[in-house]
């Protein structure tokens, strides 16, 4: 238990002592928000994968291919290439035109691109990020707690809470650098922990073969295809589009694009970040498939496989040392999610609704006080530990999604769609992804994930309300540019 607990001492001390030496960049709220895009083009790559996998890699991924074979391969294909998309499509223009719109956040950047002075745009999208994110926020601090009681026997509850006094720590000391520095580092290390672990299995269980006999035996297909049927392909589709899609609206994720010094060099962190998404996802599916083997008789948790399998095979401090790798994970996304939302608190809440007229020192002080209010109401949410990870991240990921994927792309390609278009588009997107899980079983017998729906319908639905408002937009595009640039 000693070794243990000094590996985690040493990790944690590692992430904090980053968030402190960070702590003097931090001079305006520019700073503390988006690092005044100074990242350069590998912190950039890495971090913004980081932010991505969270617990859900170690845990929730491994987990679905143990559980359930070949055919759960097509969630991590359609991560892959949505990722791939976005780098492609939207990180370079995204980035172009936050800095034309002079726009820290995705709220401030939709209000100014399409002209709308009533700050509905801003504070519909400001609601749907808090709601969705804290949420997301939340996924991450149950896998902690599970991992402090599993490891540790340390009470779940009183895991949850070290987690979030750790992150907070460092991202109030550090704001954007602070998180972007810290997630490279945990992004590198949880890359060498998540394939060490396989490839020290593989080495015990003897062959392939011993894998497909074993998960043959307890009735897995090992096919991407399991049958030729409608059910079957719409269920491929529905894991493919379903989160592949979702990368188009994470905010914790854009805002590393947002961030980088030279839009030029997106294009060298596109081929880091995508190498480092393969090797990461491609090792987590192989501790799954191994599990089979490695646990033959199955596990009460399926989520622990990696855990176990990490127990099983290294002596205490270095299996503290390599499940490190796990609250890197979580850490690397958490602290992204928590920096968002206070973001989100200084910028569409204080500066716009409480303080029109605050200084610089007065909105770095609001955003830390939104890191500290919503990491308490994650907090809360996590207390009640009833969903899996692999729920919660679903839930948050298809809302954020829905709500913003299809109307970053709008804005960034498209000059019909308007303020109305945007304000339905938003609303729409978020509420079906919110209520999906309800209506579902009314509307069809098909498990369908929340992203398509909404996804879907906020991408018609700004385009048609644009269409049917077309010439009611009271500032235009082109005037709303020209007003900027004399700003």
């Amino acid at each position: 238990m000693f070794d243990q607990l000094l590996a985690m001492g040493l990790y944690f001390s590692v992430l904090i002592t980053i968030g402190l030496c960070s702590r003097k960049k931090n001079t305006t709220e520019k700073d503390f928000v988006l690092g005044n895009r100074k990242l350069n083009y590998w912190v950039t790559a890495i971090s913004a994968h980081a932010d991505d996998m969270s617990s859900w890699l170690f845990m929730a991924f491994p987990m679905a291919i143990f559980v359930s074979g070949p055919y759960k391969l097509w969630v991590g294909i359609g991560l892959i290439l949505g990722m791939f998309l976005c780098w492609q499509f939207v990180a370079p223009r995204l980035r172009t035109q936050t800095e034309k719109y002079d726009s820290s956040t995705l709220s401030t950047f939709f209000e100014r691109r399409f002209g709308d002075h009533s700050g509905i745009i801003r504070n519909i999208s400001a609601i749907m990020i808090l709601f969705f994110m804290t949420y997301y926020l939340s996924s991450g601090l149950v896998a902690t707690g599970r991992l402090f009681e599993s490891l540790f026997s340390i009470n779940y509850y009183i895991g949850i809470s070290i987690a979030i006094l750790i992150v907070i720590s460092y991202v109030l000391a550090g704001g954007f650098i602070s998180v972007a520095w810290t997630d490279f580092v945990q992004g590198v290390f949880l890359l060498v922990m998540i394939m060490i672990v396989p490839i020290v299995a593989f080495s015990h269980i003897g062959s392939i073969n011993n894998i497909l006999t074993i998960g043959e035996s307890k009735g897995i297909v090992f096919s991407l295809f399991p049958e030729a049927s409608f059910t079957s392909f719409f269920a491929i589709f529905s894991l493919l589009v379903g989160w592949g899609l979702g990368y188009f609206g994470q905010p914790h994720i854009l805002t590393k694009f947002m961030g980088i010094k030279h839009v030029e060099e997106l294009r060298k962190s596109k081929y880091l970040g995508m190498t480092w998404q393969i090797l990461a996802m491609t090792s987590a599916a192989a501790v799954g498939f191994i599990g089979l083997a490695f646990f033959p008789n199955g596990l009460e948790k399926p989520e622990m496989v990696f855990v176990e399998m990490t127990t099983t095979l290294f002596a205490p401090f270095v299996a503290a040392f390599i499940i490190c790798g796990i609250f890197s994970a979580n850490m690397s996304t958490m602290d992204s999610q928590l920096l968002v939302c206070a973001t989100v608190m200084s910028e569409d809440f204080y500066r716009h609704i409480l303080n029109k007229k605050a200084s610089s020192k007065e909105l770095v002080f609001a955003s830390r006080a939104g890191v500290i209010i919503f990491a308490l109401l994650a907090f809360y949410l996590a207390w009640g530990q009833s969903a899996t990870i692999m729920s919660i991240v679903e839930y948050a990921w298809s809302g954020l999604g829905s709500s913003f994927g299809p109307l970053i792309l709008c804005a960034l390609y498209s000059k019909r769609v308007n303020k109305y278009g945007a304000i339905v588009g938003v609303s729409v997107g978020g509420i079906v992804a919110a209520t999906w899980p309800t209506l579902n079983p009314y509307v069809t017998d098909l498990d369908i994930v929340p992203m398509i729906p909404g996804f879907f319908l906020s991408l018609c639905s700004i385009h048609v309300v644009s269409y049917l408002t077309r010439g009611k937009q009271t500032v235009s595009v082109s005037e709303h540019e020209k007003e900027s640039v004399l700003a």
